[in-house]
């Protein structure tokens, strides 16, 4: 069990060492992930961004996540959901990217979008139960041409950890409990991360930016 986020972040950073000097870009799925992606960024001389990801929710079901979709539309699909129509799944996708599509604009008032071309992307989040969250990220990502896509997670289910491993260069993972439950299960202290946490954390990743093509 981790203490809180940043216990986990602390220790990611330390695996993550090989890094330190190259300017990574570290990216955190909001919102739990941000602050994360903050500190790892800070321990290694990188700077940090936001992966924008939302929930593909069922038919009839907002609460029933399905998959998930990247902001590029970019998508993964949760493997234990029963087939959905091609339809829906395209005009809900289209939903979802809309909303990302605000959501960055918003973001971008406090820091505009990092450029990942050619640099080292170290993905975050606080914990992967299906993976679908991630694997959209990874795909979405992979789009910018990275020159390495590393995916850094303090807890996986086996089931995830499979699935971002056929896409991401380079996996980093802490635990991998025999049995998964929710990911709050793995923290003693799982707090929810307000937005206005993540507009403050990018505010001043705006201001320490480096160089963004820094030799490795």
């Amino acid at each position: 069990m981790f203490a809180n986020r940043m216990d986990a972040a602390t220790k990611l950073a330390v695996r993550l060492r090989a890094y330190g000097g190259c300017n990574p870009l570290v990216l955190g799925i909001p919102r739990g992930a941000v602050p994360m992606a903050h500190a790892i960024a800070q321990a290694l001389g990188g700077e940090a961004d936001v992966a924008l990801v939302a929930r593909l929710r069922a038919p009839g079901d907002a609460e029933l996540a399905i998959g998930a979709v990247h902001e590029s539309g970019e998508f993964a699909l949760n493997p234990y959901i029963a087939n959905v129509g091609s339809e829906y799944l395209e005009l809900e996708k289209q939903a979802q990217v809309e909303a990302l599509r605000e959501r960055r604009i918003a973001y971008s008032a406090a820091r505009p979008a990092a450029d990942g071309a050619d640099r080292i992307m170290i993905v975050v989040d606080d914990g992967l139960a299906t993976g679908a969250t991630m694997c959209a990220a990874l795909k979405g990502l992979r789009t910018l041409k990275p020159r390495k896509l590393i995916c850094a997670v303090p807890v996986a289910s086996g089931e995830a950890l499979a699935a971002v491993s056929r896409i991401a260069d380079e996996v980093v993972c802490l635990r991998t409990p025999s049995w998964f439950g929710a990911i709050s299960q793995c923290y003693a202290d799982f707090p929810p991360v307000e937005e206005a946490e993540v507009m403050k954390i990018l505010k001043q990743c705006e201001r320490a930016a480096p160089a963004p093509h820094s030799e490795v």
